[in-house]
């Protein structure tokens, strides 16, 4: 007997144990399910919580924000009007200030609307929400809600209720992206919260409880009217304003935010890219920087407008798509840059940052040609070319016989009027002076990143030949815009984090004119005075084309079109300001021949550089320097009187010598000629015409005759006194 009890006693024993086994598993399993995983409420206040980036003006308008998928930007709550919390806590929670995380009233308030008016509504108070939205996920499931409940209760024991209100207004979503009362604000008004009337504000707060059928930019904003108004009735309710001042407040006109586009897309993808590079993309998408920069919103707009309207008329001439780029020479800060005609266009075309892309120059690469020979004292402004017809002979290549934009060879012209009217061949026999090399190894020191190896390139270098992006164009010309000093282009002068904190700062007051010498003053002097001379130019261009910038007279200016007609350009300066404007085609296509020198990208540029000049000159950019005189003759520059064929010096006043019609023009100190540069040479006449006769011709058909010539720098010999002057020539490459 005593072992059968024994052993009932061991099985109850036994079952008990199994009993509560269970229970503790069935516990600690349902304890992991609804537990495991819990976020830890202190990560409210850790600041490690998303926030987007934002990139800004040099007048701190906001260009672009950065963020993953929610936009944020955190306000403390002792920033806000009072009427936003005040109004926030009569429509969402109005015994906020009175519960430990939970409301009987809202329970059963939101349990008699689902069960008797099948209205779906919420018992939620705020701290409630704030874990849902902040912590936890959307879903609705008994082991969320569970976990809700507990963190509610801890998140109330340890911040005070002002706390968990500002969390709650920087986390809470007001439809779409927008995620807090300052980036909500931002979005529906264009305005800081700060600034938010007492109408504005009762119509945000409203929207968090169901955002898409509230917002004002959905398919029925008469309900967000709706919605103004019970706001504003909860608000009387709770003794926050009178009914007086919720008539006055239900009759204000809400005017809200126009939804653009994001303004400067390309350069504020390129500042993206390079804060990524920098700090990361984690940190660029949710560590909430605030990127300080050079732009001028206002002067973007200009740009980006001009290039989207002239390129839309030059559709019948197949010209698709533009570019600009604005900088402020002396401090290398950029203005304003425009990659393409229209970023969101439904091709892709629009998303090319032309700016950063390589294209061919054409002609506006001259000026960075005949600045070298000037440097080099191998010509003057006054030295005189026989732009006729030539053809150069480079070792293991066919002759290279340039031709002239207008099919026209002008006989002997001066470098003055060779550079302003962009005759081809007084170019290529300039480039031919320096030698590729020397120019290639120049225009690197100019800024030209592109032009690598001298091997690549001959003597249509001059004429476009090599690629070169617009951007390093604008650091280019920047060199004669700063009497000879080279800045490199910047963008950004200051990133923060969102709490103020200075991660990086450039001072461009300090930058100014302190980059590297390339050139002396006087150079750029002779280089500058050439391109703003309307008078000099003329011949090619006429006396009132684009090139002009009506109320600012001295402009210094050059064009370029490829001889394929696939990329013009427009390149103008003064102390102030740089501008390169650009049309064409992304895939290389031609233009029509309509597009010239002072057409495409010309009346661009027009509408740009007098904009930004307009504002320059008023104190814009340098309070004290309200415009520069340009371009200011420095020392190291005489003046002399030339004559208007040759270049050289007028002969003396000899009755035997009726000496030659004059000029006005500058040079470097000790380059002026001191002689006519006029001598007696035999040269072979074609009989009939009495014409110069080139190298090339019939020993049948000519004779030779003592002739006064010229001989140019490519030793290329000129008649005179022939009846047509004219020439021709064979000359080998290397000289």
């Amino acid at each position: 007997m005593k072992n059968i009890l024994k052993k009932i006693g061991e099985h109850l024993s036994i079952r008990r144990n199994v009993k509560r086994i269970i229970f503790f598993g069935i516990f600690g399993g349902t304890f992991l399910y609804l537990f495991w995983g819990i976020p830890l409420p202190t990560r409210l206040a850790s600041q490690n919580l998303p926030v987007s980036t934002k990139i800004l003006d040099r007048n701190e308008k906001l260009i672009y924000e950065i963020y993953t998928d929610k936009k944020r930007t955190p306000i403390r709550l002792s920033e806000l009007p009072k009427y936003i919390p005040e109004a926030t806590i009569s429509i969402e929670d109005k015994d906020f200030y009175k519960h430990q995380g939970f409301s009987l009233t809202g329970i059963t308030r939101a349990l008699y609307s689902n069960i008797f008016k099948r209205e779906l509504q919420g018992g939620s108070t705020i701290s409630q929400q704030l874990v849902k939205n902040a912590l936890l996920t959307q879903e609705r499931t008994i082991r969320r809600k569970a976990q809700e409940v507990i963190l509610t209760v801890i998140i109330e024991g340890i911040y005070t209720k002002d706390q968990i209100l500002e969390m709650y207004l920087n986390e809470i979503p007001y439809g779409g992206t927008a995620y807090g009362i300052e980036t909500a604000s931002e979005t529906y008004f264009g305005k800081l919260a700060k600034d938010l009337n007492l109408a504005e504000a009762a119509l945000l707060v409203g929207l968090p409880q169901r955002p898409s059928t509230y917002s004002p930019f959905g398919a029925h904003p008469e309900l967000a009217k709706l919605r103004q108004q019970e706001v504003l009735k909860q608000m009387v309710a709770n003794k926050y304003i009178s009914q007086e001042e919720a008539d006055k407040t239900d009759k204000v006109e809400l005017k809200y935010a126009n939804i653009k586009p994001p303004a400067a897309p390309h350069f504020a993808l390129w500042i993206k890219e390079q804060l990524t590079d920098k700090y990361g993309l984690q940190k660029v998408e949710q560590g909430g920087l605030r990127v300080y920069t050079t732009l001028d919103l206002d002067i973007q707009n200009i740009a980006q407008q001009a290039v989207a309207s002239e390129v839309g008329k030059l559709t019948k001439q197949n010209v698709h798509n533009g570019a600009a780029i604005v900088t402020k020479p002396s401090t290398g800060e950029i203005l304003a840059m425009v990659g393409s005609k229209d970023y969101f266009a439904k091709d892709e075309d629009g998303k090319v940052n032309v700016i950063l892309s390589q294209r061919q120059p054409g002609s506006s690469i001259k000026p960075l040609n005949y600045a070298l020979a000037i440097r080099d004292q191998k010509i003057t402004p006054a030295t005189a070319f026989a732009d006729v017809p030539t053809c150069f002979q480079v070792a293991g290549q066919p002759p290279y016989c340039p031709v002239n934009y207008d099919g026209k060879f002008h006989g002997l012209i001066q470098t003055r009027f060779a550079l302003a009217n962009s005759y081809n061949i007084p170019a290529v026999k300039t480039l031919a002076v320096n030698g590729v090399d020397n120019f290639v190894g120049f225009a690197n020191q100019m800024g030209i990143s592109t032009f690598i190896d001298p091997k690549n390139y001959g003597l249509s270098l001059t004429l476009g030949g090599g690629e070169v992006r617009p951007y390093d164009m604008a650091e280019a010309f920047g060199v004669f815009a700063n009497q000879g000093i080279k800045e490199p282009l910047i963008a950004i002068t200051k990133v923060t984090d969102w709490k103020g904190n200075t991660l990086e700062q450039t001072d461009v007051k300090k930058l100014e004119l302190t980059g590297t010498r390339v050139l002396e003053p006087a150079v750029t002097f002779l280089i500058s005075h050439i391109l703003l001379d309307n008078g000099a130019r003329s011949a090619a261009f006429g006396t009132s084309s684009q090139l002009n910038v009506k109320g600012h007279s001295e402009v210094s200016v050059k064009t370029g079109t490829t001889n394929d007609r696939r990329d013009n350009w427009t390149i103008g300066y003064t102390a102030d300001a740089v501008t390169v404007t650009w049309v064409g085609n992304n895939d290389n296509t031609q233009m029509s021949g309509a597009v010239s020198g002072i057409s495409g990208a010309s009346p661009i540029w027009n509408k740009v550089m007098k904009a930004v000049l307009d504002k320059a000159e008023a104190g814009a950019y340098d309070p004290n320097k309200k415009g520069h005189a340009w371009p200011k003759q420095p020392e190291g520059v005489t003046g002399a009187t030339v004559c208007t064929n040759t270049g050289g010096s007028p002969p003396s006043s000899d009755p035997a010598n009726p000496g030659c019609q004059t000029r006005f023009e500058y040079f470097l100190n000790g380059t002026v000629p001191a002689t006519s540069l006029i001598t007696s040479q035999d040269v072979s006449i074609f009989n009939d015409t009495g014409q110069q006769a080139p190298a090339s011709a019939d020993p049948t058909q000519i004779h030779f005759e003592n002739r006064q010539v010229y001989t140019d720098p490519t030793g290329t010999i000129y008649c005179l006194d022939c009846p047509v002057a004219s020439a021709s020539a064979t000359i080998r490459y290397p000289l």
